[in-house]
Parts: C-alpha cells; sequence; structure tokens
C-alpha cells in the first residue's frame, strides 16, 4: 500500500458540496433571468400590437322622429299692382302717400296732358268737318237718284255719288273712332286704385315729366292688398315627394318671435327651378288682423309624414372618399365595414342619412383618414344622445 502524498491537497467533501450548491444556486439565477426577459417580451409585444389597434368611438343612429323641414318664406300680398301712366304729361297733383289706406276707384293722382287735350280738340273738329262733308254726300247722292229716275244722269254718275256717301259715311264713323281713342286717354288722366288696399310706394311728384314707353320708368304708385298674403317658398328637390295641396305649415317673423302664424299650401310651381334645384310652392293665410307685411321674412315649419323616418349620425362619422360620401360601420369581431350613404339635411353637429344605415347599427364616430374596410379596431360605446337634431328643424 502507497504512503499518502503529504504536497498534494485534498477537497473536503463539505466544500465540494458548498460548490455545487453555488453553482445550482447561479444556473437557477440564469434560467429565471432568462425566463423574465422572455415574458417581458412577450408582454411587450403584445402591448405593441394592443397599441397598433385603434380605438374608436361607437355610438347608433338616432332616428329624426317626426320630420319638419324649416325653410325661408317670402312674404307677400295677395293682390300687388304697380300703377304706370299710360299718357304722357306732368303730374298736377297726388293725393295719396305710402301707407294711405284707398278704396278701389279712389284717386291718386292726376295728370296735365295739353298735347293730349289739343288733340283731342283737333280729332272732334275733323269729326265735324267729316259729318258737313257725309251730309253734303248725302244730299247728293238724293238728288243725282232722282235725276236718274228721270233718266237725266247716267248710271254711272249715280253710282259715283253713291259711293262717295259711302266714303264720307266711312270717314265719319273713322273721325268718331278717333275721338272716342283720345277721350279714353283722356280717361288716364286720373291715376286710381285698382282695388282695396294700401299705397306702399310713390315714386312720382307735382311737375314730373311723366313719359309713357321708358324703358327706366318706375311705377307711379304701388297698392297691395294686405288682407290675404301668400308666403313663396323654395322646397329642396329631395323634399318635394311630400308637398300636398291642402298641407298646414306654420311660420314665424322677425318681429313676432314668440308668436306661430298659421298657412295653407294652395299651389306649387309643378317644376323644378334648373338654377337651385327647388320647387317653389304657395301658401295663402289671412291677415285680417294686419299683423304681418308683405315683404316680411318668414321661418317656416314644413310637418313631413313620418312613413320613411330619417336618421341622423354625427356630423363626425362622415368620410369624404372618392367614391362618395361614407360611413364607418363597426361589423363582426370589431372589423370596420364601409358603407356608402344618402345624404338629407345638414344640422351642424349631426346630419340626417337618408340611405345606407339602419338604427340598428353601430357608427364609428370619430374613423381616422387611414380607416379601411377590414381593419381591427377597440370600440368604445358612446351615448346617442344630442343626436336628434331632425326634431324641429
Amino acid at each position: 500500500m502507497p504512503e499518502p502524498d503529504a504536497l498534494r491537497y485534498t477537497m473536503p467533501k463539505r466544500l465540494k458540496l458548498f460548490g455545487a450548491v453555488i453553482l445550482l444556486l447561479a444556473i437557477c439565477i440564469v434560467a429565471i433571468g432568462l425566463l423574465d426577459r422572455s415574458h417581458a417580451s412577450q408582454q411587450l409585444a403584445a402591448a405593441t400590437s394592443a397599441e397598433a389597434v385603434p380605438t374608436v368611438n361607437i355610438v347608433q343612429p338616432s332616428s329624426s322622429g317626426q320630420r319638419v323641414l324649416v325653410l325661408p318664406g317670402n312674404i307677400r300680398a295677395f293682390y300687388e299692382a304697380p300703377i304706370f301712366a299710360q299718357v304722357s304729361g306732368y303730374l298736377q297733383s297726388w293725393s295719396a302717400d305710402i301707407g294711405t289706406r284707398v278704396k278701389a276707384g279712389q284717386l291718386l293722382a292726376d295728370i296735365s296732358t295739353p298735347d293730349l287735350d289739343q288733340q283731342l280738340l283737333q280729332a272732334r273738329a275733323d269729326l265735324q268737318v267729316a259729318s258737313a262733308n257725309e251730309q253734303l254726300a248725302s244730299v247728293t247722292a238724293k238728288r243725282w237718284d232722282a235725276l236718274l229716275a228721270r233718266d237725266a244722269v247716267s248710271q254711272q254718275d249715280a253710282d259715283d255719288r253713291n259711293g262717295d256717301l259711302q266714303a264720307k259715311i266711312a270717314q265719319v264713323t273713322a273721325a268718331q273712332a278717333n275721338v272716342h281713342r283720345l277721350e279714353a286717354m283722356e280717361a288716364f288722366k286720373r291715376i286710381v286704385a285698382p282695388f282695396d288696399g294700401v299705397v306702399t310706394s310713390r315714386a312720382t311728384d307735382i311737375g314730373q315729366l311723366i313719359s309713357v314707353g321708358s324703358p327706366t320708368q318706375q311705377p307711379l304708385f304701388t297698392v297691395d292688398d294686405e288682407r290675404r298674403l301668400r308666403v313663396y317658398v323654395s322646397v329642396p328637390q329631395y323634399y318635394t315627394a311630400d308637398i300636398k295641396p291642402g298641407m298646414q305649415a306654420s311660420f314665424t317673423v322677425p318681429q313676432y318671435p314668440r308668436k306661430m302664424f298659421h298657412a295653407t299650401l294652395t299651389s306649387t310651381a309643378d317644376a323644378i327651378a334648373t338654377g337651385s334645384g327647388t320647387l317653389l310652392v304657395q301658401f295663402q293665410m289671412d291677415n285680417t288682423g294686419g299683423l304681418l307685411r308683405p315683404g316680411d321674412y318668414a321661418q317656416v315649419h314644413i310637418a313631413l309624414s313620418d312613413n320613411d323616418p330619417a336618421i341622423t349620425v354625427p356630423a363626425s362619422a362622415l368620410l369624404f372618399r372618392d367614391s362618395g360620401m361614407e360611413v364607418a360601420v363597426l361589423g363582426p369581431h370589431n372589423h370596420v365595414v364601409i358603407r356608402p350613404v344618402s345624404l338629407g339635411r345638414d344640422f351642424g353637429a349631426t346630419v340626417e342619412v337618408a340611405d345606407g344605415l339602419h338604427p340598428d347599427d353601430w357608427v364609428i364616430a370619430n374613423p381616422p383618414d387611414t380607416l379601411e374596410a377590414g381593419d381591427l379596431v377597440q370600440a368604445v360605446k358612446l351615448k346617442s344622445q344630442g343626436m336628434s337634431g331632425g326634431n324641429g328643424r
């Protein structure tokens, strides 16, 4: 048996065990670190993926309920007569100023027409001359007829005298017609009211020269019958199918903001104006109280039928694309569906959608410009309060 080497170091067993434990702990620490780092990487990837999905607000469209169309209207008198002169001359006097209530046939002004007066005098003198010539021709024709009966003159001479008598009679008729024409013109020297009403304009004064047929001629007076009024409204083509004769409308005017007036639709133009794309409609109302005046601006409220109520969405939900107006809707599994829509009225914060949406759809209220069909989104529901802008509008 060999002897032990005194210079050789032999590690104690306890020390070997301690080293093995230290090594094992180091391996565990490294493994735990690698696991934590892998988990952190996975969390970071998940967070990055979640951040890549945009968060959007969604809201359900609201029904506009009864549709009330609010449009500007123009109030006009039932009868409105601009009065022009039919004879030239100088204004001699006027007796009705603006605001004067007049009766039919009441004198408004007198025109001095010296030239017309002289023409009438000449026409009457011409009539007297023609009448004298006609009497002489009649006597002559009778004499020649008597001579013809005794064969003292030829038939031709007698016919000439009778023909001359007929010509003189025609001249008398023409002269009488000229006198009657000028007498009728003389009647137009008096400017009178055509109907009961109020004078709303006067564009003449004493001594003013009045020339008939001037291209810049203005009416001397304007008379309006304000007992009944017409209210004219231009209705957009989209709503013309709901416009029916006999339907009622209410309106307000600036001077009576809290008073509601009512009118009945009596007729329409039955044609769309090419310039504006609107239908001109006429309402009528009684104005015996005299509260309203021709020319008033009115805000007209027309209640439309509820057969096909429209829905409204926030104006921010609209997507202006090359293909037209579109709206983004939340589809299955939070994927985006793009819907083309047709718009109705614009209420500012909200718009009316005539076609393309259903009341049960969830509309993305704030779609990013880059949003496309099929994109995944995170949806946050919003309350649809305040979207019923169609009521009362």
